[in-house]
This record gives C-alpha cells, sequence and structure tokens, in this order.
C-alpha cells in the first residue's frame, strides 16, 4: 500500500485537507494526518479544530511516497517557517518523489525555488510565490513530482488526481463514481 502524509499547521484550509484525505483513504492509500505544531489538535483557518494523526518530531516520515501540503492562511505561512518540513521536501524532492501542494501552499515549493522551468497552479492572486515556474490556470496542474491545484473548490479534482498517481487512473475513476462526483476530469 502506498503512503501519504499531509501536513496540519495551525490555520490550515480545513475542507483542501479533509477532502484530500478522505478521496487517498477511499481508494486504498495510507494517508497519514501530520502535525507540525507539537500538538495532535491542530485548528484550521476557518476556526475548525482537527486532530492529526502523527506528530511530525515523532514520526518517521522518509518512507512515504507524497508530502501533500494544503492551503489557508496562516497555515501555508506557518509551513514556510517549519523547517524539519523543508528538510523533509528537499529530500523527497532529490528522490523524485511526489510533492503536492493545493492554494497558497504551492509557493512553498516556489520559495524554495522548486518549481524552477515547471508548470504549477497556485489560488489567484499568490503566483509571485511560483518563483520560476511557468503558471497556469488549469484546475489541477501535474509536471513530473509536482502536484499542484488552486483551492478549495477544485480539491476533489486534485484528490482524484493524486489518487490516479499513486495507484492507478482506473481507481481514480471508481472512486470518483462512487462518491457521485460527475464532472471527472
Amino acid at each position: 500500500m502506498k503512503t501519504a502524509y499531509l501536513f496540519f499547521a495551525t490555520g490550515f484550509e480545513e475542507v483542501e485537507a479533509l477532502t484530500v484525505v478522505d478521496l487517498l483513504r477511499r481508494g486504498g492509500v495510507e494517508c497519514k494526518t501530520v502535525s507540525v505544531t507539537g500538538d495532535y489538535d491542530v485548528m484550521g483557518s476557518h476556526g475548525i479544530t482537527i486532530r492529526a494523526d502523527l506528530l511530525f518530531d515523532e514520526t518517521d516520515l522518509t518512507v512515504g511516497e507524497m508530502l501533500i501540503l494544503p492551503g489557508g492562511m496562516p497555515g501555508t505561512t506557518n509551513l514556510k517557517a517549519h523547517e524539519g518540513l523543508t528538510r523533509l521536501i528537499e529530500q523527497y524532492h532529490g528522490e523524485g518523489k511526489y510533492l503536492a501542494a493545493v492554494c497558497a501552499a504551492p509557493t512553498v515549493y516556489g520559495e524554495m525555488r522548486l518549481l524552477e522551468g515547471k508548470n504549477a497552479t497556485c489560488y489567484p492572486g499568490m503566483e509571485d510565490g511560483l518563483i520560476g515556474a511557468n503558471k497556469l490556470t488549469d484546475p489541477v496542474v501535474v509536471d513530473g513530482q509536482f502536484i499542484t491545484s488552486r483551492g478549495m473548490g477544485t480539491c476533489i479534482d486534485f484528490g482524484l488526481k493524486l489518487l490516479a498517481l499513486l495507484t492507478d487512473e482506473a481507481n481514480a475513476k471508481v472512486t470518483g463514481t462512487r462518491i457521485v462526483y460527475s464532472d471527472q476530469r
């Protein structure tokens, strides 16, 4: 079974995070939520507190196939400030593993200069943080190991694309059908 890690920082966008976790788990991917705050309970950007599966500092996160960053403010800023996460992203990048982000969070990769020459998208108005990237407005953009998406409204597409990459297109299509998602791309 493939493993993906999705990160909670104070102020993360709740729907973006949980939509992706839900779709991956439905499709048979072990998607674990990881708190970077030192506490299992993390408050999202809309005042909803969600309990993470794991604490960053107490878990070996090097064994997965994908890292996923939800957006939200100040969640994205808090993810950028976490030095351990930055090192983990650099390790996954060097190993060619998948790096996914939605909404404002693709700017984490952009400001690390990992998107130079890559196609990417993000929340409208945040494009300056996609340093060196070819900025697109597609709902989901895949360029090599990077998967980026625009926001809460694109998260079903985003989650199904991540599922397709970690398993296969047929599984993603079946999962989309099971949730009565009629606009499969």
